[in-house]
């Protein structure tokens, strides 16, 4: 299986590294890499996942995070956004929206 990774997705990824490279020096790329390894674990477990707001959701293991994503028929996983999971479910909705 395919995994290809929205440019919107890499933004909440950087997003995500910078935030925690703030708080402490090197968790960002901690975060990085752990939610990198959550995004290539889709290549044998996507669609097993529940939907939320239309969208497959990954729970990441080692951060409060989501990966939203969809299926294509090709064997193509879309990642659509990769979001903290300590907003507003609105906020969660109206980025995926």
């Amino acid at each position: 299986m395919k995994i290809k990774i929205l440019a919107s997705a890499l933004e909440d990824l950087h997003a995500g590294r910078q935030f925690y490279d703030n708080q402490v020096d090197g968790v960002g790329e901690y975060f990085f890499d752990a939610l990198f390894a959550d995004i290539d674990s889709l290549a044998l477990y996507a669609g097993i996942h529940q939907k939320v707001f239309g969208y497959h959701r990954l729970l990441a293991k080692r951060f409060p995070y989501a990966i939203y994503y969809t299926m294509q028929e090709s064997n193509t996983v879309i990642v659509q956004r990769v979001l903290d999971l300590r907003q507003h479910p609105q906020k969660i909705k109206a980025a995926l929206g």
